[in-house]
Order: structure tokens, then sequence, then C-alpha cells
């Protein structure tokens, strides 16, 4: 009777059984074989330094224009961030008879939502040859409490790492949101700020450098894992946040610094419709984040509130812009998409009534495809041509209103 040249299993015992020149193999058997070669694999990382190829920040800016549009200094700051990132990982250990030691530069974006702090992070990924994650700071909270603890952070660059610890430690992780874990009183209370001040204080020993245990597997669900030690001495953390009202604390500290007799002239050389770019790092302070955590947050820069001119280029610009995605979701099922440029203002004047800058875009025209999607694929249409007319009507069909910002 057939059976199984490694396990010995009948061939009533397995659910498939595979036969070779001289021998069998059954699926039970060929399940660990392939688990085994996966384990072996992944010690064996993608991730090294002799792979990476150095893009001066001029190349690394040149990338980010295909995919974001504006937000030059931004792109300036992160292209800079990165290169230097490049730069200490290539460096090694300090000579002995060189005792400059290059230390990392994280970096902090504050933008308006829908500007595009995510999507440079999500751009600066697609370029990159070192470990990357995005994590979201809403749900960290101090250990013992209900959410996620600081250190799933890491847990996440582990993964993104294939668990090369080597790798990882040379990795960039995105802190998103990272206005939410502002501290929530300046004045003492009896209840602890979980998510807010005590976050902070538990990405200090992250951002600065130490060696930090990380569950492979996430804290909590699995108590009994071994943990793995991780040195963040040379992880680049960038943080964005909305840092919604910060306005007014920037437009406070400028009166304030704004005495004597030029008092008038400097005034009216500020502009009041964009304060974000006076931003400072006391501004952070006083928006709830601790001056610990600002000083290991040493770069600091905006982005700029997405104009009219911004958003139409926006819709169609960018290598994966809204239209393209949707000119290509079409010829797959063979239907040919135009766009008339009076139906992509239009998207445009709703965006800017919404105030959610380019997500509004995506929102807007979603509603206005969604019935040419739902239909064309069963019909014998080839041709689709979007004009004002097309596009007034499909958007007053849809309750816009639920678009709007609060």
């Amino acid at each position: 009777m057939d059976k199984c040249s490694f396990c010995g299993r009948d061939k009533g015992e397995t659910n498939l059984l595979i036969a070779g020149i001289s021998g069998h193999i059954c699926d039970h058997c060929i399940e660990q074989a392939h688990n085994i070669i996966q384990e072996e694999t992944r010690n064996k990382s993608d991730f090294s330094i002799d792979k990476i190829q150095l893009l001066k920040p001029v190349e690394i800016k040149k990338f980010l224009d295909q995919y974001v549009i504006g937000q030059e200094q931004a792109k300036k700051y992160i292209s800079v961030a990165v290169y230097n990132h490049y730069k200490r990982l290539m460096q090694g250990l300090p000579r002995e008879d060189d005792d400059v030691e290059i230390e990392k530069s994280n970096i902090i974006l504050v933008g308006e939502t829908g500007t595009g702090k995510t999507l440079l992070a999500r751009t600066i990924a697609k370029m990159l040859h070192v470990p990357f994650t995005i994590v979201d700071a809403t749900v960290l909270t101090e250990a013992g409490y209900v959410g996620e603890d600081i250190e799933s952070l890491l847990t996440r660059l582990l993964q993104a790492a294939d668990y090369d610890v080597k790798a990882a430690e040379k990795g960039i992780v995105f802190i998103d949101e990272i206005d939410k874990i502002a501290r929530k009183s300046d004045n003492p209370s009896i209840t602890r700020d979980v998510s807010g001040e005590g976050v902070q204080q538990g990405l200090l020993k992250l951002l600065e450098g130490a060696i930090v245990n990380v569950p492979p597997q996430g804290g909590r669900k699995h108590p009994e894992q071994k943990m793995i030690p991780v040195n963040t001495k040379n992880i680049l953390f960038i943080c964005g946040g909305a840092f919604d009202g910060i306005e007014r604390k920037i437009g406070q500290r400028l009166n304030t610094q704004i005495i004597g007799f030029s008092a008038s002239r400097k005034r009216d050389q500020i502009n009041k419709n964009n304060l974000l770019q006076y931003i400072a790092p006391q501004d952070i302070k006083a928006y709830g984040m601790i001056p610990e955590i600002v000083g290991r947050l040493p770069v600091l820069t905006y982005l700029q509130p997405l104009d009219r001119q911004a958003l139409r280029d926006i819709l169609t610009e960018p290598k994966n812009s809204i239209i393209k995605q949707y000119i290509k979701l079409f010829k797959m099922d063979n239907i040919e998409l135009n766009f008339k440029d009076e139906a992509l203002d239009y998207v445009v004047e709703k965006a800017i009534e919404f105030k959610l800058g380019a997500r509004g875009l995506r929102s807007i025209c979603e509603a206005m495809m969604m019935d040419p999607m739902f239909e064309l694929p069963s019909k014998e249409q080839k041709q689709l041509t979007v004009d004002l007319n097309y596009a007034r009507e499909k958007l007053e069909q849809v309750n816009l209103k639920i678009l709007k910002a609060s």
C-alpha cells in the first residue's frame, strides 16, 4: 500500500499523496516543508545596507514631486532627513580617530487635514530600501490601560522587516495623528491622562534612542511570548499631525512679540490667512506637547493649505491621480472615459466649499462616478464623457451635505 516516504502515513490518512520517482510525499509534509522554507528565507532579510542606493536630496524630492503636488518646503525637509538617515546607516561605527557621531534628526510635520502628510510618508515608503511603517498615535495608551502599548510601534516595524532585528534598527517610523496625544489640560487632575501625556512620556525613550523589549506579536494578546530587544538609536521617526486650532497659539505668540514703534509695520507683514507658516517649537509646546518630546523632534516644518490651483492639479497631475485611476478602472472594462475641464473645475469648487482638502476631491468623485461604475460594466456602451452638466446632475442626486466639514 502506498504511504508517505517522510512521515509514514498511509494513503487513507492523507488528503493528498504525490508520487515521485522512488517515493511519495503527503500534503502534511508538503505544508511542513513550506513552513520550514519560509522560516529559513525570513532570516535572510532583503534589507541590507549594501543594497542601498544613496539618493541625493534633490533626487528624493523629484520622486516626491511625481506623486505630491506643492508642499515644497515639507518635501525638502523630508528629502534631507531621509538622505541624512541613509548616510548615518552607511557611516557605521566611528573610527578611533574620529569621535564625531552623527545624530538622527526626527521630524514633525504640521498641516491641516487633507494636505498630504500621510501621502508624503506613503510615497517615501515606495522608494526606500529600509524597513518602513506607518502607525497611528490615536490608539496608544499607557501600559496597563485599554489600547495599544507604545512598544507596538516597533512591533509593526519588526513585521515590516520580516523580524530581522538589525534591519528594523535602521528603519523609519511615521507616527500619524501625533497631535491626538497632546496633554489634555495644564491643570493637575485626579484622573490620569493615559492617552495624552502618559503616551508622550513613553515615546521619549523611543525617540531619543534606547534598547526596548518588543513583543513580536503585540503585547497583550500573547503574554507568554519571548520579548525581542530592539535598539531605537538609529530608527528615524517622522511625526505628522493636524494640530487643529494651533493657529490661535501662533497668533497669541506673534502679538506678544509685536511691541514698540515698529509694531504696526510688523503686524502688516504677517499673513493672517496662513499663520501656520510662522509655527515654532513653543507653539507645539503650548498646544499640549511636553517640552521633552518637542526637544526630541528638532526638525519642525508645515504643509501649506491647498488652494484652488493645487486641488485642480491634484486631480490630474500626479502619477496615480484620482482621474487617472478612474480612467484605468473603466479601461479594464473596455470603456473610454473622458473628463472635460469644466467638470473638473466644478469638482474643485465643491471641494473648497466642503473644506476637506484633497480627501474631499476623492469623496466628491466617488459620489459623481458611482452610477456609471455600477451601470456601465453591464452595458454595451464603450465611451463616457463627463462634462459640467453630467457632473452637476450626478452630484445633485447625492446629499452632499454629509461631506461637509462640521
